[in-house]
């Protein structure tokens, strides 16, 4: 176990014994966004399963080789489970972002304005994403006047360590608009890094070694200067996908990668009163 970060044990018990800051907040939203195939949907499916101790699969994700078009449709929320015992917290899983074929002018992959307008609470869950034309105040899934419990406090964006070195620049430009207008929102953004087995041979032997990782260190400066968030807001860590157990090194990376999102989180609801 990554003894570092102290036991799984501290770490749920912190987590189930959390509640939100502010009295009309039942439950925090944290919107989970990023380009297809990083591993959004995996993620949220990776942190209940450290929590139940079991696989959890209840985001849908896509395992067929070779797909390049985001899987998730519409928006919907989790909620987290421990157990019997709902936790308080609820992630919202986005379409994901794709590069556009310029040359024939059409758009891919989820609008940047739809996820701003999620972050900020004025889009309903259930509501299906148009890769053409961002969701608009006519619609009957937008809510012109949210409530703070509607809005999310924390962005989190999900990124391939094996590829990030690959990103494409155009999305990179469609998350700079994000994070220049939450900014002044002052939501707090991070960054989840999966797949770092994939990334580094020693970190594949040892899941242990990830803080120690050279390669990991440099494929996290690398995403800190393309994504322009601090490298203290980078969370490497690696997705349930092909497991049927559930593991310790795994769990506390992914635990503590929620630990701290959590808390940022909730650093924003209370800047909110």
């Amino acid at each position: 176990m990554i003894q570092c970060f102290g036991t799984i044990k501290d770490l749920k018990e912190k987590l189930e014994n959390f509640s939100p800051s502010h009295p009309d907040v039942k439950d925090i939203k944290i919107l989970v966004a990023g380009q297809i195939g990083a591993g959004k949907s995996s993620f949220i499916n990776s942190i209940e399963s450290a929590f139940l101790g079991r696989i959890s699969s209840r985001a849908l994700v896509n395992s067929a080789n070779g797909f390049n078009h985001s899987f998730t449709q519409k928006l919907k929320g989790f909620t987290i489970r421990s157990g019997k015992k709902r936790l308080p917290f609820t992630f919202k899983d986005v379409m994901g972002l794709e590069v556009d074929d310029l040359q024939n002018f059409v758009s891919k992959g989820s609008q940047t304005e739809d996820i701003i307008n999620v972050l900020l609470g004025h889009v309903k869950d259930g509501y299906k994403f148009n890769e053409e034309q961002a969701l608009t105040y006519k619609d009957q899934h937008y809510t012109c006047d949210p409530e703070l419990s509607d809005q999310s406090f924390c962005l989190v964006y999900v990124v391939d360590a094996s590829t990030v070195q690959f990103t494409d620049d155009q999305l990179i430009a469609k998350l700079k608009i994000i994070r220049q207008r939450i900014s002044n929102k002052g939501i707090p953004q991070v960054v989840v890094m999966t797949k770092v087995d994939e990334a580094c041979p020693l970190v594949k032997t040892d899941l242990r070694k990830v803080y120690t990782s050279k390669k990991i260190k440099e494929k996290m400066e690398l995403c800190s200067a393309k994504v322009g968030v601090p490298l203290t807001n980078i969370f490497p860590v690696k997705n349930y996908h092909d497991e049927i157990d559930t593991e310790d090194d795994m769990d506390v990376l992914i635990l503590k990668a929620l630990e701290q999102i959590v808390q940022l989180a909730d650093d924003r609801l209370v800047d909110s009163e």
